[in-house]
């Protein structure tokens, strides 16, 4: 698989096949991962590898605060407030994407619940890695962290693994850290389920659009 095949045909899995990933596989992403640029080589990027009984203690924890209609409190905000276009537009089509890929109906409440709250088991995966920075970092730390969480993933791909990054594990904070005994001081930024993808599960099977390269660049000569 060469660079572009990496990027272009990375997508945000959302159904994982039932077969464990080894600690040397997740140990050599990471460590692919850690060449990653950041300003002043600050390298501000703590990670935290959960699998087995911890991950299925988490992922109930995560699923009974959401049932029982906690408002999540993020660490930071994650989206705006207001929804100008073509923001709007583009986060309505994702979400009609996956609710077609999964054949649920606008009017069905019950079945979108069910599905977000898979975004707490992690989708099935077997692993979920959960990404922190220090509390003293600044914004410029959060763009480190963007470029070390695409380092991830498609090091993950090179591995024969897909992966799906989510800012919704990050809605509850707090429940996270203190089911991992993590440290207040640390932000938790998002999470990112990994393992090996069933390509026979249709919400594998659809993709996003990407805008095209005018719509988003201005030339200066």
């Amino acid at each position: 698989m060469n660079l572009e095949e990496a990027i272009v045909g990375r997508y945000s899995c959302r159904a994982y096949l039932d077969r464990p990933v080894p600690r040397g596989v997740i140990e050599k992403i990471l460590d692919t991962a850690r060449w990653s640029p950041s300003g002043a080589n600050l390298q501000p990027w703590q990670v935290a590898v959960v699998q087995g009984e911890t991950k299925e203690r988490l992922s109930g924890a995560l699923v009974e605060t959401f049932e029982r209609g906690e408002k999540p409190a993020p660490d930071y905000p994650y989206y705006p407030k207001e929804w100008p276009e073509p923001y709007r537009s583009r986060r309505f089509q994702c979400g009609m994407a996956l609710y077609q890929a999964l054949e649920i109906e606008r009017d069905d409440k019950a079945r979108r619940l069910e599905a977000w709250k898979e975004n707490y088991r992690f989708f099935g995966a077997p692993v979920a890695l959960f990404f922190f920075v220090d509390r003293v970092m600044e914004q410029g730390a959060w763009l480190d962290m963007g470029m070390f969480v695409q380092s991830v993933m498609l090091a993950a791909r090179d591995q024969g693994l897909e992966s799906c990054p989510q800012a919704s594990v990050a809605d509850y904070p707090e429940v996270v850290r203190q089911v991992l005994g993590m440290d207040d001081d640390k932000r938790l930024l998002c999470g990112l389920s990994l393992g090996y993808p069933d390509p026979d599960h249709p919400v594998n099977n659809y993709r996003t659009d990407r805008e095209p390269v005018e719509s988003f660049t201005k030339w200066f000569e």
